[in-house]
């Protein structure tokens, strides 16, 4: 995020690269850095004869050297955008000729997601000298919450560590997808709202109080008839609620538990940096370590394990998934 604000910083001062190369698994910010781009570096009039999109699985490299090399039409430079670059991953080693000697009137976006360039080879070395390579890199799950928080921060928005849960529990990693949703929000609510789990459940259709926080929640506290009521939404909404993410969920909170069991220093800033949680959810894990010593912790885990081969249709001999839950919450708080 700090990379994407320097080079958009460094285009808003004029300081334009010949090539922008927008790399990695995480589309957004490719997208973020190229519609950018487009948008701001030639005004409305310009952009009829010296803006062009091309896509990766109708061009050839060439064809995009060829636009490329073109000289701009009564303004000072041309853009060139090429989406879906990936594409043309066979072929994107032929760009290194270009990449030496890239004409200067031209700035060249190439969108090439979910890929990368081998470093090793001529184009990456070349356009690390001539232009910019930006990797983008997907967010692992405990970073997306401060990214949710970061972006809103800049947007006068502030929102709550359970609604921020909420989102990432529900979209998981993909950040378009979160995006747009909190663009949703922004058109409801006005600047310097705290955006609540209220909000979340009223606007995008998540239920604040049946989900799989809260059922992880309530298992920590062994509160079994919440735990229960949980998972009887869960079995009467299993397309909403796969069994598959509510068992990698509980996976990952009782491996954390078991981390914690381990720790030497149970400070909460030391909990937090180790477990990487939000310092908020801390005093779940220490309820939850106080409900379930180690050794059933150990045996938990074993226990997700085999349900979750078996939410993949393993060994349930056809089993409902909503039946699979209740005998899998039973092994938990028996």
């Amino acid at each position: 995020m700090d990379e994407v604000k320097l080079i958009v910083a460094d285009i808003k001062k004029g300081n334009l690269k010949p090539i922008y190369f927008l790399m990695g698994e995480e589309p957004y910010y490719i997208d973020a850095i190229s519609d950018y781009i487009e948008n701001n570096v030639l005004a409305e009039e310009e952009k009829g004869f010296n803006q062009m999109v091309l896509y990766g699985r109708d061009v050839a490299i060439d064809d995009i050297v060829s636009n490329a090399k073109r000289y701009p039409m009564m303004a000072e430079r041309q853009v060139v955008v090429v989406k879906e670059a990936q594409d043309l991953s066979r072929t994107i080693e032929k760009l290194a000729s270009y990449a030496e000697n890239p004409q200067p009137t031209t700035v060249l976006v190439v969108n090439y997601k979910y890929k990368k360039l081998d470093k090793r080879k001529a184009l990456y070395k070349t356009l690390k000298k001539s232009g910019v390579v930006f990797e983008s890199k997907k967010l692992y799950e405990n970073q997306v919450a401060d990214w949710i928080r970061r972006v809103l921060s800049g947007q006068n928005y502030t929102i709550s560590p359970k609604a921020s849960q909420m989102l990432v529990e529900f979209l998981g990693t993909d950040l378009s997808k979160i995006n747009n949703e909190l663009e949703k929000l922004k058109i409801i609510l006005p600047e310097g709202t705290q955006i609540t789990p209220d909000h979340i459940e009223e606007n995008i259709g998540i239920s604040k109080d049946y989900n799989n926080f809260e059922l992880r929640k309530a298992i920590g506290e062994r509160n079994s008839v919440k735990a229960f009521k949980i998972i009887n939404y869960f079995a009467n909404n299993p397309k909403d609620n796969p069994m598959v993410v509510t068992v990698s969920l509980l996976f990952n909170f009782f491996s954390q538990l078991l981390h914690f069991h381990g720790l030497n220093d149970k400070n909460p800033r030391n909990v937090a940096s180790a477990l990487k949680i939000n310092p908020y959810f801390v005093n779940e894990y220490v309820a939850a370590a106080r409900n379930f010593p180690m050794r059933k912790v150990s045996q938990i885990v074993s226990t997700l394990r085999e349900f979750d081969v078996k939410s993949k249709g393993v060994n349930s001999n056809a089993v409902p998934q909503g039946d699979l839950l209740k005998e899998l919450l039973v092994k938990i708080l028996s």
